[in-house]
Protein backbone atom coordinates (compact mmCIF):
# COMPACT_ATOMS: atom_id res chain seq x y z
CA UNK A 1 0.00 0.00 0.00
CA UNK A 2 1.12 3.20 -1.20
CA UNK A 3 1.65 6.15 1.25
CA UNK A 4 0.50 9.67 0.41
CA UNK A 5 3.85 11.01 -0.30
CA UNK A 6 4.32 8.02 -2.92
CA UNK A 7 0.90 8.78 -4.54
CA UNK A 8 1.47 12.11 -5.01
CA UNK A 9 5.34 11.28 -6.20
CA UNK A 10 3.40 8.84 -8.74
CA UNK A 11 1.70 11.75 -10.26
CA UNK A 12 4.80 14.77 -10.45
CA UNK A 13 7.04 14.82 -7.55
CA UNK A 14 10.23 12.56 -7.82
CA UNK A 15 8.11 10.56 -11.08
CA UNK A 16 8.61 13.34 -13.38
CA UNK A 17 8.31 11.21 -16.77
CA UNK A 18 11.53 10.83 -19.01
CA UNK A 19 10.51 13.36 -21.80
CA UNK A 20 9.01 16.27 -18.87
CA UNK A 21 12.83 16.31 -18.08
CA UNK A 22 13.77 16.78 -22.04
CA UNK A 23 11.63 19.58 -22.10
CA UNK A 24 13.91 21.11 -19.11
CA UNK A 25 17.18 20.73 -21.02
CA UNK A 26 15.59 22.57 -24.07
CA UNK A 27 14.58 26.07 -21.58
CA UNK A 28 16.95 27.85 -22.30
CA UNK A 29 16.17 30.48 -19.39
CA UNK A 30 16.64 27.45 -17.01
CA UNK A 31 19.48 25.95 -18.06
CA UNK A 32 21.25 29.17 -18.36
CA UNK A 33 20.13 30.69 -14.92
CA UNK A 34 21.51 27.10 -13.06
CA UNK A 35 24.57 26.92 -15.46
CA UNK A 36 25.95 30.65 -14.25
CA UNK A 37 24.16 29.84 -10.37
CA UNK A 38 26.52 27.03 -10.00
CA UNK A 39 29.40 28.09 -12.17
CA UNK A 40 29.66 31.24 -9.76
CA UNK A 41 28.54 29.01 -6.20
CA UNK A 42 30.70 25.91 -6.89
CA UNK A 43 34.38 26.42 -6.25
CA UNK A 44 37.60 24.48 -7.34
CA UNK A 45 37.79 21.07 -5.01
CA UNK A 46 34.55 21.22 -3.48
CA UNK A 47 31.95 18.51 -2.77
CA UNK A 48 28.71 18.80 -4.13
CA UNK A 49 25.06 16.89 -3.68
CA UNK A 50 22.13 17.43 -5.98
CA UNK A 51 18.74 16.15 -4.59
CA UNK A 52 16.23 14.72 -7.10
CA UNK A 53 19.05 14.94 -10.00
CA UNK A 54 17.02 13.88 -12.94
CA UNK A 55 19.17 13.64 -16.60
CA UNK A 56 22.22 14.62 -14.31
CA UNK A 57 23.21 18.34 -16.27
CA UNK A 58 22.95 20.34 -12.85
CA UNK A 59 25.37 17.60 -11.48
CA UNK A 60 27.26 18.18 -14.59
CA UNK A 61 27.07 22.04 -14.51
CA UNK A 62 29.05 21.22 -10.64
CA UNK A 63 31.28 18.60 -11.82
CA UNK A 64 33.58 21.34 -13.60
CA UNK A 65 35.14 22.60 -10.59
CA UNK A 66 33.95 20.21 -7.55
CA UNK A 67 36.21 17.46 -6.66
CA UNK A 68 32.87 14.86 -6.14
CA UNK A 69 29.22 15.47 -7.07
CA UNK A 70 26.45 12.64 -5.71
CA UNK A 71 23.40 13.07 -7.60
CA UNK A 72 20.53 11.48 -5.90
CA UNK A 73 17.61 10.24 -8.10
CA UNK A 74 14.68 8.17 -6.88
CA UNK A 75 12.88 7.06 -10.02
CA UNK A 76 14.62 3.76 -11.70
CA UNK A 77 14.21 4.90 -15.46
CA UNK A 78 15.96 8.68 -14.63
CA UNK A 79 18.68 7.03 -12.86
CA UNK A 80 19.63 4.99 -16.02
CA UNK A 81 18.88 8.03 -18.34
CA UNK A 82 21.48 10.25 -16.09
CA UNK A 83 24.16 7.37 -15.87
CA UNK A 84 23.63 6.84 -19.87
CA UNK A 85 23.93 10.77 -20.66
CA UNK A 86 26.60 11.89 -17.74
CA UNK A 87 29.00 9.25 -19.61
CA UNK A 88 28.70 10.95 -22.82
CA UNK A 89 30.27 13.54 -21.66
CA UNK A 90 33.54 14.72 -19.95
CA UNK A 91 33.68 15.21 -16.05
CA UNK A 92 30.88 12.73 -16.01
CA UNK A 93 32.78 10.83 -13.97
CA UNK A 94 33.17 12.77 -11.60
CA UNK A 95 29.31 12.78 -10.87
CA UNK A 96 27.93 9.34 -8.46
CA UNK A 97 24.82 9.09 -9.55
CA UNK A 98 22.80 7.30 -6.48
CA UNK A 99 19.64 5.44 -6.92
CA UNK A 100 17.94 6.98 -3.09
CA UNK A 101 15.00 8.93 -1.94
CA UNK A 102 16.09 12.64 -1.91
CA UNK A 103 14.18 12.39 1.81
CA UNK A 104 16.37 9.83 3.18
CA UNK A 105 20.00 10.23 1.41
CA UNK A 106 22.55 11.43 2.45
CA UNK A 107 25.92 12.05 1.39
CA UNK A 108 28.40 9.97 3.44
CA UNK A 109 30.73 12.92 4.11
CA UNK A 110 29.88 16.78 4.66
CA UNK A 111 29.13 18.87 1.59
CA UNK A 112 29.59 22.58 0.24
CA UNK A 113 26.44 22.69 -1.82
CA UNK A 114 23.46 21.66 -2.31
CA UNK A 115 21.46 21.46 -5.13
CA UNK A 116 17.54 21.12 -5.04
CA UNK A 117 15.19 21.60 -8.72
CA UNK A 118 12.33 19.88 -7.34
CA UNK A 119 10.08 23.39 -8.22
CA UNK A 120 6.58 24.10 -9.50
CA UNK A 121 5.02 27.40 -9.46
CA UNK A 122 4.31 28.63 -5.96
CA UNK A 123 6.34 25.55 -4.52
CA UNK A 124 3.14 23.15 -5.23
CA UNK A 125 2.76 20.07 -5.92
CA UNK A 126 6.39 18.94 -6.29
CA UNK A 127 8.61 18.69 -2.62
CA UNK A 128 11.04 21.14 -2.85
CA UNK A 129 10.38 22.65 0.11
CA UNK A 130 9.58 19.63 2.43
CA UNK A 131 12.85 18.31 0.55
CA UNK A 132 15.51 20.35 1.83
CA UNK A 133 13.83 20.71 5.78
CA UNK A 134 14.30 17.13 5.70
CA UNK A 135 17.58 17.30 4.61
CA UNK A 136 18.61 20.17 7.12
CA UNK A 137 17.37 18.28 9.92
CA UNK A 138 19.13 14.97 8.97
CA UNK A 139 22.30 16.76 8.28
CA UNK A 140 22.42 18.94 11.29
CA UNK A 141 22.20 15.85 13.09
CA UNK A 142 24.86 13.91 11.54
CA UNK A 143 27.38 16.19 10.39
CA UNK A 144 26.47 19.16 12.95
CA UNK A 145 26.71 22.91 11.29
CA UNK A 146 27.12 24.88 9.64
CA UNK A 147 24.47 23.81 6.30
CA UNK A 148 26.05 23.93 2.70
CA UNK A 149 25.22 26.60 0.35
CA UNK A 150 21.64 25.54 -1.47
CA UNK A 151 20.75 26.22 -4.86
CA UNK A 152 18.61 28.00 -5.44
CA UNK A 153 19.52 30.04 -2.23
CA UNK A 154 15.36 31.41 -2.20
CA UNK A 155 12.33 32.30 -3.45
CA UNK A 156 9.72 35.25 -4.17
CA UNK A 157 6.48 34.74 -4.72
CA UNK A 158 3.90 36.67 -5.72
CA UNK A 159 0.18 36.86 -6.70
CA UNK A 160 -1.27 39.17 -9.29
CA UNK A 161 -5.53 40.11 -9.90
CA UNK A 162 -5.84 38.80 -13.87
CA UNK A 163 -8.79 39.36 -16.63
CA UNK A 164 -7.61 36.04 -18.64
CA UNK A 165 -9.26 35.37 -22.20
CA UNK A 166 -10.78 31.98 -22.23
CA UNK A 167 -12.54 31.31 -25.15
CA UNK A 168 -10.75 28.73 -27.51
CA UNK A 169 -12.30 28.82 -31.04
CA UNK A 170 -15.27 29.54 -29.07
CA UNK A 171 -15.21 26.82 -27.10
CA UNK A 172 -15.27 28.55 -23.34
CA UNK A 173 -12.58 26.64 -20.81
CA UNK A 174 -11.48 28.78 -17.45
CA UNK A 175 -8.39 26.42 -17.51
CA UNK A 176 -5.08 26.41 -15.28
CA UNK A 177 -2.60 27.78 -18.19
CA UNK A 178 1.11 28.45 -17.59
CA UNK A 179 2.21 31.42 -19.64
CA UNK A 180 6.03 32.21 -20.54
CA UNK A 181 7.25 35.15 -18.87
CA UNK A 182 8.71 36.64 -22.12
CA UNK A 183 5.65 36.40 -24.55
CA UNK A 184 3.09 38.67 -25.36
CA UNK A 185 -0.32 37.11 -24.53
CA UNK A 186 -3.44 38.36 -26.24
CA UNK A 187 -6.43 38.84 -23.95
CA UNK A 188 -4.93 39.20 -20.84
CA UNK A 189 -5.48 42.02 -18.67
CA UNK A 190 -3.27 42.70 -15.71
CA UNK A 191 -5.57 44.97 -13.07
CA UNK A 192 -3.29 45.99 -10.95
CA UNK A 193 0.55 45.18 -9.88
CA UNK A 194 1.53 41.92 -8.08
CA UNK A 195 2.11 41.77 -4.35
CA UNK A 196 4.34 39.33 -2.97
CA UNK A 197 3.05 36.69 -0.50
CA UNK A 198 6.24 34.95 0.93
CA UNK A 199 9.88 35.34 0.48
CA UNK A 200 11.57 31.68 1.22
CA UNK A 201 15.31 31.84 2.68
CA UNK A 202 16.32 27.91 2.12
CA UNK A 203 19.60 28.26 4.75
CA UNK A 204 16.46 29.17 7.61
CA UNK A 205 13.60 26.92 8.74
CA UNK A 206 10.53 27.34 6.08
CA UNK A 207 6.71 27.13 6.76
CA UNK A 208 4.66 24.63 4.94
CA UNK A 209 2.12 26.81 4.95
CA UNK A 210 1.47 29.86 2.50
CA UNK A 211 -0.67 32.20 2.86
CA UNK A 212 -1.91 35.62 1.24
CA UNK A 213 -4.66 38.06 2.58
CA UNK A 214 -4.34 41.43 1.06
CA UNK A 215 -5.79 44.37 -0.69
CA UNK A 216 -5.21 45.27 -4.46
CA UNK A 217 -6.57 48.58 -5.73
CA UNK A 218 -8.23 48.13 -9.30
CA UNK A 219 -5.64 50.23 -12.03
CA UNK A 220 -8.23 48.99 -14.86
CA UNK A 221 -11.56 48.51 -15.21
CA UNK A 222 -12.34 45.09 -16.37
CA UNK A 223 -13.46 41.21 -14.75
CA UNK A 224 -11.29 39.83 -12.59
CA UNK A 225 -11.81 36.57 -13.28
CA UNK A 226 -7.90 34.88 -12.52
CA UNK A 227 -5.25 34.92 -10.36
CA UNK A 228 -1.32 34.69 -12.03
CA UNK A 229 0.93 33.74 -9.54
CA UNK A 230 4.74 34.37 -10.05
CA UNK A 231 8.15 32.37 -8.77
CA UNK A 232 11.11 33.91 -8.65
CA UNK A 233 14.06 31.62 -7.93
CA UNK A 234 17.48 33.11 -6.40
CA UNK A 235 19.72 30.87 -7.68
CA UNK A 236 22.53 32.60 -6.24
CA UNK A 237 23.49 36.00 -4.30
CA UNK A 238 26.33 37.94 -6.29
CA UNK A 239 27.36 40.36 -3.51
CA UNK A 240 30.11 41.59 -4.47
CA UNK A 241 28.52 42.85 -7.75
CA UNK A 242 25.19 43.87 -5.30
CA UNK A 243 22.84 41.28 -7.79
CA UNK A 244 21.49 38.00 -8.16
CA UNK A 245 21.17 35.55 -10.48
CA UNK A 246 17.60 34.45 -10.98
CA UNK A 247 14.89 32.06 -12.94
CA UNK A 248 11.62 33.06 -13.24
CA UNK A 249 8.99 30.42 -13.64
CA UNK A 250 6.59 30.07 -16.22
CA UNK A 251 3.39 32.34 -14.85
CA UNK A 252 0.76 29.98 -13.28
CA UNK A 253 -2.78 31.34 -14.30
CA UNK A 254 -5.84 30.17 -12.06
CA UNK A 255 -9.38 30.74 -13.00
CA UNK A 256 -12.16 32.11 -10.40
CA UNK A 257 -14.87 30.21 -10.03
CA UNK A 258 -16.97 33.51 -9.45
CA UNK A 259 -15.94 36.31 -11.99
CA UNK A 260 -16.35 39.86 -10.55
CA UNK A 261 -16.46 43.03 -12.39
CA UNK A 262 -14.21 45.65 -11.43
CA UNK A 263 -13.59 49.73 -11.95
CA UNK A 264 -10.47 51.22 -11.53
CA UNK A 265 -10.16 52.91 -8.46
CA UNK A 266 -12.04 49.83 -6.49
CA UNK A 267 -10.37 47.84 -3.83
CA UNK A 268 -10.05 44.00 -4.32
CA UNK A 269 -9.89 41.89 -1.19
CA UNK A 270 -8.23 38.73 -2.17
CA UNK A 271 -7.16 35.30 -0.19
CA UNK A 272 -5.73 31.88 -0.25
CA UNK A 273 -3.69 29.15 1.96
CA UNK A 274 -2.15 26.16 0.88
CA UNK A 275 0.62 23.96 1.69
CA UNK A 276 4.08 23.19 0.13
CA UNK A 277 3.72 20.44 -2.28
CA UNK A 278 0.27 20.59 -2.31
CA UNK A 279 -1.94 20.11 -5.65
CA UNK A 280 -3.43 23.04 -7.80
CA UNK A 281 -7.01 22.41 -6.98
CA UNK A 282 -6.35 22.64 -3.13
CA UNK A 283 -5.25 26.27 -3.73
CA UNK A 284 -7.93 26.99 -6.32
CA UNK A 285 -10.73 25.79 -3.66
CA UNK A 286 -9.09 28.28 -0.98
CA UNK A 287 -9.15 31.29 -3.04
CA UNK A 288 -11.56 33.61 -2.16
CA UNK A 289 -11.67 37.85 -3.61
CA UNK A 290 -14.45 40.54 -3.46
CA UNK A 291 -14.72 44.55 -4.00
CA UNK A 292 -14.66 45.90 -0.51
CA UNK A 293 -14.45 49.35 -2.22
CA UNK A 294 -16.82 50.15 -4.59
CA UNK A 295 -15.66 53.56 -6.23
CA UNK A 296 -18.90 54.29 -8.36
CA UNK A 297 -20.83 53.81 -4.35
CA UNK A 298 -18.63 56.86 -2.99
CA UNK A 299 -19.98 60.21 -2.84
CA UNK A 300 -18.84 62.66 -5.54
CA UNK A 301 -16.27 65.35 -3.31
CA UNK A 302 -17.08 68.77 -4.94
CA UNK A 303 -15.04 71.64 -4.42
CA UNK A 304 -15.97 74.76 -3.35
CA UNK A 305 -16.32 77.80 -5.75
CA UNK A 306 -15.56 81.28 -4.36
CA UNK A 307 -16.79 84.34 -6.57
Amino acid sequence: MLNEREIESCYLGQFIPVHYHHNMLMDQNRMHGFKSAIDYAVKPGMKVLELGGGTGVLSWFAAARADKVWCVEFNPDMVKEARKMLALNPNGEKVEVVHADAFEYLPPEPVDVVICEMIHVGMLREKQVEVIESFKRRYLARFGGPLPIFLPEAVIMAVQPMQQEYDFEGFYAPIVQFQETTAIHPGVLELAPPSVYSIIDFSQPTDSVFGFDGKFVVERSGTLNALRFVTKNILAVVPERSTTIDWLNHYMCLPLATPVAVKAGDVLQVSFQYRAGGSIPSLEASIRAQVIYDVNLQPAIQSAVYA
